[in-house]
């Protein structure tokens, strides 16, 4: 269960540092299909008003996390995920770079914290996390995000029981690993690394007693079936992810997706309203494609639900909006920055 889950009812309970309006929640793990794809087909408004309800019974203050999110390593990796600028195999104009030195990460996350971000997400173009001196130095780089008081994340690719634990005793706050997009239209996106290969990272993470984050992207060909059948499998998992990202995809150059169409806000609304309904006490993460929305459409996401957003200028290798227009926005819809939730445990898997 999760860490908000009473092991009794399943239910989302006051545990969390930033107090639910409401005692207890119903959280659900066995949502179906054509449950989730009647919600997706909801009217906008209708969606987002039940999505805006269920919101509220759990969050109660109006606040959004601010997260800002590092590339530590840029560019090289051998996998060949359709979306990424960052495959070697593609020609996209991202140079192979070497890991970043702990002192130059750490000035980052400074810069971040004194921007206004409480989460601090380093991210590395690795398909799995390799012993070593490289990654003793993310162990470092980790001690030192926490040493700031920040919530510390990594996304590295896939992890050992052992690493995964290493993460844990440097004190990472939660670990990043997307499901990317359904099952059944997985196979058309990657091919070097498998679906079960990612619920197995998850379990080792969750096992270590690291937060989950976990979501996907919309825009990479598939129907609506498939983004309903993304949101059932986050769902539905033992445990919902303490964070759910939903990003859009960024067409790259270069890449064998290049030439998709750009995702329509009101899907990505849509989606975030699902997330939302699903998964009541995670923290869902406006990600990759912001950029494009007017303040409007982001405004309304957070109205469906999204009450975490990465901000600063650059999304590893793609643009996302600068930190001053974020705020400004903020202010204008009086929206308040989130606290770090650093108090919450996350149990591990009995």
């Amino acid at each position: 269960m999760s860490s908000l889950e009473s092991p009794r009812t399943g239910h989302a309970h006051t545990s969390h540092s930033h107090a639910p309006l409401s005692l207890e929640v119903p959280l659900r793990h066995d949502w179906s299909l054509t449950e989730v794809r009647a919600l997706y087909d909801l009217p906008l408004l209708e969606l987002v008003y039940r999505a805006q309800t269920v919101h509220r019974q759990v969050w109660k203050e109006n606040k959004v996390q601010l997260c800002s999110l590092l590339s530590i390593k840029t560019g090289g990796c051998p996998e060949d995920c359709g979306y990424c600028p960052q495959a070697a195999r593609y020609k996209t104009g991202v140079a192979a770079e070497k890991l970043m030195a702990v002192p130059e990460v750490l000035a980052a996350a400074r810069q971040a914290r004194e921007a206004g971000a409480t989460r601090f997400c380093m991210g590395a173009a690795w398909r799995e996390v390799k012993d070593g001196p490289q990654f003793d130095s993310v162990l470092e780089m980790v001690k030192g995000v926490k040493s700031l008081g920040m919530e510390a994340c990594c996304t590295l690719g896939m992890l050992s029981d052992a690493q995964a634990q290493k993460l844990k005793a440097a004190g990472l706050d939660a670990y990043n690993h997307n499901l990317d997009t359904s099952e059944q239209h997985y196979g058309d996106i990657i091919s070097t690394r498998t679906y079960d290969d990612r619920l197995k990272t998850l379990a080792r993470v969750r096992n270590a007693g690291i937060s989950v984050c976990c979501g996907g992207i919309i825009g990479l060909g598939e129907s609506v079936d498939d983004r309903c059948g993304l949101l059932v499998a986050l769902a539905n998992q033992e445990h919902h992810p303490e964070s759910v990202p939903v990003n859009a995809l960024v067409p790259v150059e270069g890449t064998p997706l290049a030439k998709n169409a750009r995702v329509e806000s009101i899907d990505l609304i849509r989606t975030i309203a699902c997330a939302r309904i699903l998964m009541p006490a995670s923290m869902v993460r406006l990600s990759a494609g912001r950029e494009q929305m007017n303040e409007e459409a982001q405004l309304l996401c957070m109205m469906a639900g999204a009450n975490s957003v990465f901000f600063g200028e650059k999304l590893l290798t793609t643009g996302n909006p600068e930190h001053e227009k974020d705020l400004a926005l903020f202010a204008k819809a009086g929206v308040a920055p989130l606290e770090p939730n650093v108090d919450v445990p996350v149990v591990a898997k009995q």
